[in-house]
């Protein structure tokens, strides 16, 4: 308010300087006039210099209290199937943050007291008003064409924008491919297609709006014209004074100033809008997220009651009624063939992803009432593409939290998995940066420490998606041997596997097959069925897996 008021001093000084001191040729009364615009003018200054701050501070507090939330929304987001692996709504925050410190908003807060202005004018002179009313309405209107001939292109190039960014991104992931097999020139190609349609999508909306801005900017110049002709008519016909015409065309410039920067600031308008609707629909979808209950620690049985799961609507279950026990303290090897639905099974026992019916119990509780943050200590997970974030071997191991508070943690996790010794080897140790998704790992070193990762804070149920897939004959060793130690210690493991060797540590097997299960029974009872031909139903047993004792 006191900002805007304080656009009322230069007309207030111009009336003052032509009615009076011109007239009287009073120096005394110019000082002192000049004097109170000064101070004036210093005290907009600090408004102007405060209102940016608070702007500034205000980005900083939606920030905080944006960020986390819709990365961990994103986070949860990518776990899902076919869930977007981008940050697309966290550029989003940045958007809005960005806009609030602009000038664009200040058009919003200024916009308001055009109104004031006009009303001054109208009171100063009806015809005066009249004139600038209907300069406004001629700004208002170009406004409005602006955003109607601009609007799709812009939400337009903004979603194809963004697939063009989760293509480079996916690009920079799979780089070594993309030049191993010459897939360059193809990828270039592909992404230079949807970047083109959003240059030309933007470039036909700037140069549309740039004709109303251009447009806009003549109108309101030409409009300072037509106010001092009409101000200058009124002054002929002795109805006005000069003083009075000067400051009612400054006026008029100040009642003008919110729309054109508005126009000329539309497009950021547009971004910033299309980033809130989209934040908007993952902070309601966070916000259905109601707390569960407090459970106690889990003891580690486990029980899959008729699950049937499928990644989309329509199409076929990769879960097909699938039900087993498992309990605390047992080892339990699942086999089958590739796509037999074993991974799936696994990210359902683990309550990543829901099943359409049945349902996975925790020690008698549905996992999916098990608070995530709450149950994660008690979990242990080494997905089949073991992925590292970036920071030290320490640092993923502790799963990201500080070091020095799991310490003695960290390594009795690597002693467990028997990646100890192999850490040490490394140039720094633990204190070793691994790089961007452990780039200065091999497959099978980021394997061991994906499975120390796991391994921390012995949890009591550990779930592995073909642990040695990557690993040589030492891993392997080390592989076993944390197995046999998690079963001394009371853990539940579930583990994936194509390979014999590892059936010997398990408890149970579980065969599935095109997503049902085949066979389930101690180990021993279910690979006798598997080398014995002439068992029943031995026949669709052998179609279904690969694996042989």
């Amino acid at each position: 308010m006191f900002v805007n008021l304080a656009m009322l001093t230069l007309p207030l000084y111009m009336l003052q300087v032509y009615d009076r001191v011109l007239t009287s040729r009073s120096l005394p009364t110019l000082l002192m006039l000049t004097l109170g615009a000064g101070f004036v003018y210093v005290v907009y200054a600090v408004l102007e210099w405060l209102r940016s701050r608070i702007l500034v501070q205000a980005s900083m507090a939606l920030d905080a209290l944006l960020t986390c939330r819709i990365l961990a929304d994103v986070v949860s987001r990518a776990a899902l199937p076919g869930g977007e692996r981008h940050a697309g709504a966290v550029r989003d925050v940045a958007t809005l943050r960005q806009y609030v410190t602009g000038t664009g908003l200040f058009a919003f807060f200024d916009a308001p007291w055009s109104i004031v202005f006009l009303a001054v004018i109208f009171a100063i002179h009806v015809w005066l008003g009249i004139t600038a009313l209907l300069g406004m309405a001629i700004l208002i209107t170009l406004a409005r064409a602006d955003e109607r001939r601009t609007r799709r292109l812009l939400v337009d190039a903004n979603t194809k924008a963004r697939k063009a960014g989760r293509d480079a991104d996916a690009a920079a992931r799979n780089a070594e491919v993309i030049e191993a097999m010459g897939m360059r020139s193809a990828v270039l190609a592909r992404w230079s297609k949807d970047n083109d349609e959003v240059i030309g999508l933007q470039s036909l909306a700037s140069e549309r709006s740039a004709s109303v801005i251009a447009a806009s900017k003549g109108i309101r110049q030409l409009l300072q014209v037509v106010m001092l002709g009409v101000g200058a008519f009124l002054v002929i016909t002795q109805n006005l004074s000069a003083g009075t015409m000067i400051a009612a065309t400054i006026l008029l410039g100040r009642a003008t100033a919110p729309l054109e920067l508005a126009i000329a600031g539309w497009k950021g308008f547009v971004d910033v809008r299309a980033a809130w609707a989209r934040l908007t629909t993952v902070i309601e979808r966070s916000a259905d997220q109601s707390d569960s209950l407090q459970l106690p620690p889990p003891a580690g049985a486990i029980s899959c009651e008729r699950v049937v799961y499928a990644p989309d609507a329509g199409q076929p279950p990769a879960i097909k009624g699938v039900s087993f026990d498992v309990r605390p303290g047992e080892c339990v090897a699942i086999i089958g063939p590739s796509a037999a639905g074993k991974s799936t099974l696994l990210r359902v026992l683990l309550g990543l992803w829901r099943p359409q019916s049945g349902c996975v119990r925790l020690d008698g509780a549905d996992i999916s009432e098990w608070p995530r943050e709450a149950l994660a200590p008690h979990l242990g997970y080494l997905p089949q593409d073991v992925e590292l974030l970036s920071g030290t071997v320490a640092e993923n191991i502790a799963r990201m939290a500080p070091v020095a508070q799991r310490s003695a943690e960290v390594v009795a996790a690597a002693e467990l998995a028997g990646a100890h010794d192999m850490i040490l080897r490394l140039p720094r140790g633990y204190d070793t940066e691994i790089g961007d998704g452990g780039a200065v790992l091999s497959g099978g070193q980021r394997q061991r420490i994906g499975l120390a990762r796991a391994l921390l804070g012995r949890p009591r149920i550990v779930v592995l998606d073909e642990p040695n897939a990557s690993l040589d004959t030492e891993g392997e060793v080390a592989l076993t041997a944390a197995i046999k130690s998690l079963k001394s210690l009371g853990s539940t493991v579930i583990f994936v596997t194509h390979k014999p060797s590892l059936l010997m540590d398990a408890d149970r097997v579980l065969v599935l097959g095109g997503g049902a299960v085949l066979a389930y029974g101690p180990r021993d009872d279910v690979m006798l069925k598997l080398a014995t031909p002439g068992t029943r139903g031995s026949g669709s047993l052998h179609a279904a897996t690969d694996v042989r004792a």
